[in-house]
């Protein structure tokens, strides 16, 4: 019998979210800005965030898997930053449309092009409070059993199916109907 892995950090006021605050199916992404398989992910998530726009929320985490991803961490970090300015989805969106270069001139152009201030974010760098956060988001991952990315969590239990669009939002679906 398998165990259910569950959410360790429930969704709170500080996650980067896209939805109503009260949607019935809240879908958490555990991601990596350089991980393929998250770039594969991330237009099918705008597609079930349209599908399901009315009825759910979308929150994003930082795993950096920077054993493979050498770009990871500092593309998490650029994130964290630029949110602090109010341009989170703006980042994460250029983040994962240009995740095959993520070189430091690259990162200072997406931030540009998100509408924030490379300057601050530069400072809020390495003032490490970025950092600090995608280091929560890391702990938070591993403690609710994240094993990879992405990995989801949906209404804060993992899920564990195909995040492929049908059976995902087949699944979604089916928690609406239930």
């Amino acid at each position: 019998m398998s165990e259910r892995a569950e959410l360790s950090i429930p969704v709170g006021p500080d996650d980067h979210s896209v939805g109503p605050l009260d949607a019935k199916l809240t879908v958490v992404e555990y991601g990596d800005y350089q991980c393929p398989y998250c770039g594969q992910a991330f237009p099918i998530v705008e597609k079930l965030r349209t599908t399901f726009a009315d009825s759910m929320r979308f929150i994003f985490r930082n795993l950096p898997l920077t054993d493979v991803h050498p770009h990871a961490e500092a593309a998490a970090e650029v994130a964290e930053a630029v949110g602090l300015q109010g341009k989170f989805w703006e980042i994460h969106d250029a983040l994962f449309e240009n995740q095959k270069d993520l070189s430091d001139a690259a990162l200072r152009r997406y931030i540009a092009d998100a509408g924030g201030d490379v300057n601050q974010a530069t400072k809020d760098i390495a003032g490490g409070g970025p950092r600090q956060r995608v280091e929560a988001d890391f702990e938070g991952a591993i403690r609710s059993g994240a094993n990879g990315t992405p990995t989801f969590f949906v209404n804060g239990e993992r899920y564990d199916g195909s995040w492929q669009y049908e059976p995902f939002s087949d699944f979604l679906a089916n928690l609406l109907d239930g």
